[in-house]
């Protein structure tokens, strides 16, 4: 298989070019379709059936299963098709080859580990055809914002799966991710009422200085040692400097370790915003936990050791690391399901000016992948 892979890198090259060149930004429907339109005509070409979820704002989300099967699919992908990136970034900052990396809006997070899951299953396809009737993918197009509307369809079909496999970038190092924080983000939108600083102060009453309140006593749940993160990261308010501010507005962002830290924190958040601080102003508090930690399991780390194994055999070592960004990989491994992140090529920066793919790593990825599936399996 990996003479096989050898063969196609270039095909396989073209094809992510492709794929950056495609703006697919989260609030783009049309290009995160395009997307998912062009991987779409090649799975059909091995024998895939895509259902297509259609969405009226967010990219579609589209699972494949292979055609006509009637074996239960066993191991469940999921591989995002939206970056964070604005429209005309691919335009402004093209593909490009320089050495050893390919750089270019997405191009590792996750546009190349779409050409992977793809050649992979092309790999299986030519090699070990019976193994694509245990396998199922979901290619969600809003991963970047949390998924909010393919959440509940990876759950859907992650469950009663013996695998999950989510095609996140391998680290920097090449490790794959056993665990990860979970978290979510909340708004606070605080009415105050709005005076002449100069004139009459006494009429006012800032909505800013409620906000610096709840500030200091959200930021006051953090607690490193425990895994909990609260932080108010972007604020808004106020007309003129000259002005008592009538609104402002706190975005927060709180990270979490283990699964029953969600409602207490959230309790705590909601206690904090119940009540103003500042006598006359009003707060309105949105949003939520909206991922669960993914946490490294007994299952996680028995489905870690075969993968080992079979780098092992292929010539790929492997290591393990836990982070604190989320990813889809929570879901899966909220519902029980053995799960592991990271399993795409290796590559940096992502998010950035300067995210790269390690180009080498492309097919001894891909070729990895497509050994752990037949181990999974237990097809020969």
């Amino acid at each position: 298989m990996k003479n096989y892979l050898q063969s196609k890198e270039s095909e396989m090259l073209a094809l992510l070019e492709r794929l950056v060149s495609i703006d697919s930004g989260s609030a783009h429907k049309k290009g995160i379709d395009e997307v998912g339109e062009a991987l779409g005509e090649q799975y059909l070409q091995i024998g895939f059936s895509p259902k297509i979820y259609e969405q009226s704002e967010n990219g579609n989300n589209i699972v494949l299963t292979l055609q006509n099967s009637e074996t239960t699919p066993t191991i469940l992908f999921v591989a995002h098709m939206d970056t964070v990136f604005k429209t005309g970034t691919a335009e402004k900052r093209p593909f490009t080859i320089k050495g050893d990396r390919a750089y270019g809006p997405g191009v590792i997070d996750m546009k190349a580990s779409q050409v992977a899951l793809l050649y992979a299953m092309k790999a299986l396809a030519q090699f070990y055809p019976k193994v694509l009737h245990h396998v199922q993918i979901v290619l969600n197009g809003d991963e970047e914002i949390g998924s909010p509307t393919s959440r509940s369809l990876i759950e859907e079909y992650a469950a009663g799966k013996k695998y999950a496999l989510i095609m996140e970038p391998a680290r920097k190092d090449g490790s794959l991710v056993t665990s990860r924080r979970g978290g979510g983000r909340y708004t606070m939108r605080i009415k105050g009422k709005g005076a002449h600083s100069g004139i009459e102060p006494q009429n006012g009453i800032s909505a800013i200085e409620e906000l610096a309140h709840k500030i200091i006593k959200l930021h006051a749940l953090t607690d490193h040692d425990a895994g909990i993160s609260v932080s108010v990261g972007v604020v808004e308010g106020g007309e003129s400097v000259n002005t008592i501010a009538p609104s402002a507005v706190g975005h927060v962002d709180v990270r979490i370790t283990y699964a029953d830290q969600a409602e207490w924190l959230d309790r705590k958040i909601r206690e904090i915003c119940e009540s103003p601080d500042v006598p006359g102003t009003s707060i309105q508090l949105e949003g939520g936990i909206n991922r669960p930690p993914m946490e490294k399991t007994t299952q996680t780390m028995e489905l870690l050791e075969i993968i080992r194994e079979v780098g092992s055999e292929v010539g790929v070592h492997i290591t393990d690391v836990a982070t604190g960004g989320g990813s889809d990989a929570s879901f899966t491994s909220s519902l029980g399901v053995p799960t592991i992140d990271g399993l795409g090529p290796v590559g940096g920066n992502a998010h950035s000016e300067e995210e790269y793919l390690e180009i080498s790593s492309l097919v001894e990825r891909t070729n990895l992948l497509t050994n752990v599936i037949v181990r999974l399996v237990g097809i020969s």
